[in-house]
């Protein structure tokens, strides 16, 4: 059963297990990549690249510093706020707005999961 309701959307979100949550943290790969390996989104991992797609920051292309599994964010390298303090933040990105143009290949298991994946 699926509902509309933003409260049980939230709630869905904040208690769902890790295994499914790993589905939210896909994005698209470029047109290079995606011609290249024949597949059109990956998760994204630290170290990868990407360039955001919306927001503040379109047009920005950095690392993937950081992962955040629980608040479903990413760290761009870059992508920077002020904080009244006078300290720079990292701005949080939702994985879906941004496009991977640099896959981070050092993993062997992702290797082979992108050759399965790619037929």
């Amino acid at each position: 059963m699926v509902t509309k309701s933003p409260r049980k959307q939230r709630k869905m979100l904040y208690n769902m297990p890790k295994h499914k949550k790993l589905r939210l943290f896909t994005a698209r790969l470029s047109k290079d990549l995606g011609n290249k390996y024949g597949v059109r989104s990956m998760p994204i991992k630290k170290g990868d690249k990407v360039m955001i797609q919306r927001g503040d920051y379109v047009g920005h292309v950095g690392e993937v510093i950081f992962v955040d599994r629980k608040a479903i964010k990413i760290g761009v390298e870059g992508a920077t706020i002020e904080k009244t303090d006078g300290t720079e933040k990292t701005y949080p990105v939702h994985p879906s707005n941004v496009v991977i143009t640099n896959l981070d290949l050092s993993d062997e298991m992702r290797k082979k999961s992108l050759e399965k994946k790619g037929g």
